[in-house]
């Protein structure tokens, strides 16, 4: 982790200076940003996108420190999935190293806290966000079924243009089938470490109405008005 305490303060205070973000976590495919977009159209509410961020911290990131991070500079498309296996992939996630916690801290901390801030990015787990949390309500895990990930991707990726951009020289299908068995042992990990530190998960399978997860979410946000679907 990259964020330091300063001076007497303590993990207590950091959540305090932290109080008014909300996370929404989980695995890929799982309508993340979807639902994002859906509370900040209703809500007065900055997104924090953890995607678009990731540029800046590879700048930022130093192979002393953040070296699963420092590795993925300057790779072409597709070439973190060339020669691994699912799971070699997974081992090698910044963000399961706790790599990536630190830059998202230093970055919120250098936002305005005057009117809540929601970070959709997946690649958080429970045991480093648990102390920056003053109340488990602030967070939540999105982990979809594997039937609705391998749904979501293949839709995703359907599209020749995008998929070269992601996976370059890399056949699709192949490369979604590395992505599913890495998000499977994500997913995995982020179950045990919420049941571990007490954080919620919920289920994604897509038979609830991206706007009825939306209201659930702004209820345990503490966001106010309802939504109503088609309004």
């Amino acid at each position: 982790m990259t964020f330091a305490l300063s001076g007497s303060e303590t993990r207590h205070d950091l959540a305090d200076r932290l109080a008014h973000v909300r996370w929404i976590a989980g695995g890929t495919g799982a309508g993340k940003s979807t639902l994002t977009r859906i509370l900040a159209d209703a809500y007065d509410i900055e997104i924090y996108d953890g995607d678009r961020a990731e540029h800046g911290w590879l700048e930022r990131c130093t192979p002393q420190r953040h070296p699963h991070l420092a590795g993925l500079r300057d790779l072409s498309p597709g070439a973190m999935w060339r020669d691994r296996s699912g799971q070699q992939v997974f081992q090698a996630m910044p963000s399961l190293h706790g790599e990536t916690i630190g830059f998202i801290v230093d970055d919120l901390l250098g936002l305005p806290n005057n009117r809540v801030i929601l970070v959709d990015y997946f690649g958080v787990l429970p045991r480093h966000l648990a102390p920056l949390l003053r109340q488990r309500e602030q967070a939540v895990f999105l982990l979809p079924t594997p039937q609705f990930r391998e749904s979501t991707l293949t839709d995703r990726y359907s599209d020749p243009a995008r998929a070269r951009a992601n996976w370059g020289s890399e056949h699709p299908a192949d490369a979604i089938a590395k992505r599913l068995v890495r998000d499977a042992h994500w997913d995995a990990e982020v179950r045990e470490q919420a049941t571990l530190h007490g954080l919620d998960t919920i289920t994604i399978d897509g038979t609830v109405p991206s706007t009825d997860l939306a209201n659930q979410l702004a209820t345990r946000f503490g966001l106010g008005l309802e939504l109503h679907q088609g309004g």
